[in-house]
């Protein structure tokens, strides 16, 4: 086989950091990123040649795994039924839905009459394939019909960087308005008269930190400012509760939040503040009649209970608990209706619905069978309904989504993810183990390969996490992994502290001073498949993305005796650096997180201690794949660009390492549903590569 060619230099530039540190990649960081973030064309030409050279030196490398790839791209788009559509939602005198065109990258909003018709004309609303042609990134963030259902109010997304453009388009006439906002985040609610939309502002540092009101017709710079947040730490955001009745201002970090209401048929009021601010209580709030319900942990209710107040009077003295806090049962979203109040719950690392009765207070759970899975709620438009829309998938069975009578208990298969290629569940097996932490905390792996596997440890192992910011891993279904399992892959996903899979409580003992439980679960998770015969030291690969990019990285430089492989994709590995500059989009909201180094100063030592970046050495590393997206502004490009120059400089071995950068999209990848897939091929690809798989 061809060598590839030498991988990229860096140059030999020394910078400081705060403290003294030193940074000799500081050089990789754009000074003007925020303009970069806008125009990506403005990249610094050293940085950009930089970058460009390590795509050309990962494509040779990966050169002979060119056909494979292609053919790992076919196999995973033969699984998405091309001309897919989701379930019509109704709403008044029309109902609403996306569907897909064979070969088309985007969504096609669509309605038709509402009229019990099977054969009603359709009518598209928004044309995703028609509005992103002639461009290299396009996403459409919000897409929202008017309360009189005569206009669109939708936000596009062209360079990747979440900086959104709002428009409206008129239904009747096909019309675009001359209404048109920049600078938006792409989260948007009308008033009930349809004359006016919310939307939320970001600053030049990429942070979303005010709500504007816009009158349909009015010169968009005099927009009236509805709410500014002037903490750096706070997010706003904004949306409508699910009657319709009011619009919701929400500020919030990742452990307390604060909202405030604005009747949508009084668009000019101001806000009314449901619960000053508290630190470290979190809340949410629905409406129902004459009072608010309200999800919380206030009053040290971890795992959430959900209280009413009236609507006249919110501050918390007022709030009657109705489901009390019930410690292990995490309660993560409400949902209500005109009769019912549906609840989102994890119990045991499962999740289950539970749907109460508002004139009986009976409860009752909707019964599943299978040992791992995932559930989720649906959003509707409709609130004089006993229906409930929700989705049920396991990592053997495709997604399914069901219309539930939350009345009479029964559920309807509205529609069942179709695999054009055909799949065979009973093919696969899925299980679910636990395996024991350092601290003996028992910590769970779902696990999902062929029935016809030999589990004699030969096989090779790919291990998923993420363990941050509360967010939990579900066991659901992926047509893209079956690629892997196919070929003999274990694919397991550790479930671990840092989420909130098993409650509040797994998430509070994976952040800040206890952040490395996280890193040392999946070391115990890996460890533990090794035991149990899945497969065997030597033979795993790891994979993460963002905060799991961190995850995967700082276990890489922990114990790469236990690796063949790890693939970080936009991963948060500079963590140190990033939390040290108070200018990045995400560092204040994100100090409840992992802590401020720059005001304490056991908070900047221990971020040291596993920052994956600063904590590189001279020793053997697994096989490393890194991608990157120029327009990022989650995890900015020279995270991972940095972290593959130090890795390259000390590590001792001649394993593969590769970055790739895409220079035309951000966090998320392409946009295109089927360019994405080949993001997913190239990490395939590289996997195969280095198991001899290919």
């Amino acid at each position: 086989m061809q060598m590839p060619p030498e991988a990229p230099k860096h140059p030999q530039t020394h910078h400081l950091h705060d403290r003294v540190r030193k940074d000799d990649y500081a050089w990789m960081k754009d000074p003007d990123w925020q303009k970069v973030m806008r125009t990506p064309e403005v990249l610094n030409p050293e940085i950009r040649s930089y970058l460009e050279a390590n795509n050309t030196y990962t494509n040779a490398v990966l050169a002979p795994q060119k056909d494979l790839m292609a053919a790992l791209f076919e196999e995973m788009k033969g699984r998405i039924k091309e001309d897919d559509s989701s379930v019509p939602s109704p709403d008044g005198p029309f109902e609403y839905y996306h569907r897909y065109e064979e070969g088309g990258q985007h969504p096609v909003f669509c309605r038709r009459a509402n009229d019990g018709a099977s054969k009603a004309e359709e009518q598209v609303v928004l044309n995703g394939n028609l509005l992103s042609e002639g461009t290299s990134f396009f996403r459409i963030a919000a897409c929202r019909h008017s309360p009189d259902h005569r206009l669109l109010a939708y936000a596009v997304d062209l360079s990747g960087s979440e900086y959104t453009t709002i428009r409206i388009k008129d239904l009747e006439s096909g019309e675009l308005l001359t209404d048109e906002i920049g600078s938006a985040q792409g989260d948007l609610a009308w008033s009930a008269d349809s004359s006016t939309i919310f939307y939320t502002i970001l600053d030049d540092n990429h942070r979303p930190c005010e709500v504007r009101r816009h009158r349909l017709g009015d010169d968009p710079k005099k927009d009236a400012l509805v709410y500014s947040e002037e903490d750096p730490g706070f997010f706003v955001g904004v949306g409508k509760t699910e009657s319709g009745r009011f619009v919701a201002i929400s500020s919030h970090d990742h452990t307390t939040s604060e909202i405030r209401v604005i009747p949508a048929d009084a668009p000019d009021a101001l806000p009314q503040v449901i619960a000053p601010r508290q630190s470290d209580v979190e809340y949410d709030v629905a409406d129902h009649g004459d009072r608010f319900y309200i999800l919380t942990n206030i009053d040290g209710a971890e795992d959430f209970k959900v209280v009413t107040c009236p609507i006249s009077e919110t501050a918390p003295a007022s709030w009657q608990d109705l489901i009390a806090h019930e410690p292990g049962r995490l309660i993560k979203h409400i949902r209500l209706f005109a009769n019912h109040m549906v609840r989102l719950e994890t119990v045991e690392g499962l999740p289950r619905i539970m749907i109460t009765d508002l004139k009986t207070s009976e409860d009752h759970a909707i019964a599943f069978d299978e040992e791992a899975y995932d559930l989720g709620v649906l959003p509707g438009y409709l609130f004089e309904t006993a229906l409930l829309r929700f989705t049920y998938s396991s990592m053997t069975t495709p997604l399914r989504v069901y219309d539930y009578d939350m009345a009479t208990r029964k559920r309807i298969l509205r529609k069942e993810q179709e695999i054009p290629s055909g799949h065979k569940p009973e093919d696969y097996l899925t299980a679910r183990i636990t395996v024991a932490s350092h601290d003996g905390t028992a910590v769970p792996v779902s696990l999902l390969y062929r029935k016809d596997l030999k589990l004699d440890g030969s096989a090779p192992l790919l291990l998923y996490g993420y363990g941050s910011y509360g967010h939990s891993m579900p066991a659901s279904f992926s047509t893209n992994r079956l690629s892997l399992v196919d070929r003999g892959f274990v694919y397991a996903i550790a479930h671990i502290r840092g989420g909130m899979d098993k409650g509040y409580h797994w998430y509070s003992a994976g952040k800040l001073m206890t952040k490395k439980n996280t890193f040392l679960d999946f070391v115990a998770a890996a460890e533990g498949l090794i035991a149990a015969g899945y497969t065997s030291k030597g033979q795993i690969a790891i994979h993460g993305g963002s905060a799991g990019g961190m995850l995967v990285g700082a276990v890489a430089n922990m114990r790469p005796d236990l690796l063949k492989a790890v693939v970080g994709e936009v991963p948060f590995v500079d963590v140190l650096n990033t939390m040290c500059d108070d200018t990045l989009p995400l560092t204040p909201p994100e100090w409840p997180e992992w802590g401020n180094p720059i005001a304490d100063g056991e908070a900047y030592d221990y971020i040291a201690s596993y920052s994956p970046y600063d904590n590189v050495t001279a020793q053997a590393y697994p096989h490393v794949l890194a991608t990157a997206g120029l327009t990022d502004p989650r995890v900015t490009y020279w995270e991972p660009a940095k972290w593959v120059a130090r890795l390259r400089e000390l590590k001792t071995d001649s394993n593969l390492l590769l970055l790739r950068t895409n220079m035309d999209a951000g966090h998320a990848g392409a946009s295109g549903r089927f360019d994405r897939l080949k993001e997913v091929a190239l990490v395939y690809g590289f996997l195969l590569r280095v198991y001899g798989l290919d």
